[in-house]
């Protein structure tokens, strides 16, 4: 069974988190009226402050907060609008809770500004290959980073692993030019994202590969699309697939979970991370 290493994600703000020791929730607030499963709910600062307290008292230790839908085929908003969706939840947020706040951006204003109203960690689902700045906003704050893997806008590598290391290393690249230090990076696959649904099973069989990085990795399976094509059920009703996905994941490796409803992950996590235990444990006796 794979060692989950333990080590420190050091985010703004002078704050961090462990990872290793057990599975990390990050619950996903869309600040938007087109996400794929809950566009509209909490368009508004109060709804989307309510939910993500509400995501706290589950048990979701980081809040990812998003203002732009990044489903497929989802219309392109300006920076203005992003920002003027995200920062009011921010700063209505900031001394609210301990959690800790992401702000899920590919653009380096709204990132700083994001940052500056209280966010700890950016959420690049172009693994800073979109807008590199963001990589130096990470550098000037201390800003934690996600950095997702995307097989959009571009040509994939046909093995879903060597297209991982293709495009992350060269995400690595831009980091460390920008002089980001290793421990405020995490990993993120990018399940769902340019990616069918026999991809996203093999991401997911295969994922214990991604380890070779030596960094903490992100799940990020929640209800999407591939979960459906295993189920049968719309977006809606994959909570429960997702969760089988988490433990699964958790299993092989994975760090952090971006997850729409935490309290079912939570105890899907708990029971992996139980049975994890125990596999130390047994090993610690048997020597």
């Amino acid at each position: 069974m794979l060692q989950l290493r333990s080590s420190f994600w050091r985010v703004a703000h002078g704050r961090e988190i462990e990872l290793g020791p057990r599975g990390v929730i990050m619950a996903i607030i869309n600040v938007t009226p087109d996400s794929f499963s809950d566009g509209g709910r909490y368009e508004s600062v109060d709804a989307a402050v309510e939910h993500a307290l509400q995501s706290v008292s589950e048990g979701a230790a980081i809040i990812d907060i998003g203002g732009e839908s990044t489903r497929p085929g989802a219309t392109e908003i300006s920076p203005a609008q992003e920002q003027s969706r995200v920062l009011p939840v921010i700063e209505a947020l900031r001394g609210k809770s301990d959690a800790l706040i992401s702000i899920d951006t590919y653009r380096a204003e709204s990132a700083r500004l994001a940052v500056g109203a209280g966010a700890h960690i950016i959420n690049d689902v172009f693994g800073l290959q979109k807008d590199a700045e963001i990589a130096k906003v990470s550098s000037d704050t201390g800003a934690g980073l996600c950095l997702m893997h995307t097989g959009r806008e571009r040509e994939k590598l046909p093995d879903v692993i060597a297209d991982q290391y293709h495009f992350l290393v060269r995400s690595l690249e831009i980091a460390a030019q920008a002089g980001v230090m290793r421990e405020r990076i995490v990993l993120d696959p990018g399940f769902g994202f340019a990616k069918d649904a026999d991809e996203n099973l093999e991401l997911m069989a295969r994922f214990a590969e991604l380890q070779r990085f030596g960094l903490p990795l992100l799940a990020g399976t929640s209800r999407k699309r591939f979960v459906g094509a295993v189920t049968g059920r719309n977006a809606a009703d994959r909570d429960v697939a997702t969760a089988a996905s988490s433990a699964l994941l958790r299993l092989q490796g994975a760090a952090v979970f971006r997850v729409h409803n935490v309290a079912i992950n939570r105890d899907a996590l708990a029971v992996a991370d139980a049975m994890l235990a125990a596999r130390r444990e047994y090993e610690r006796r048997e020597g």
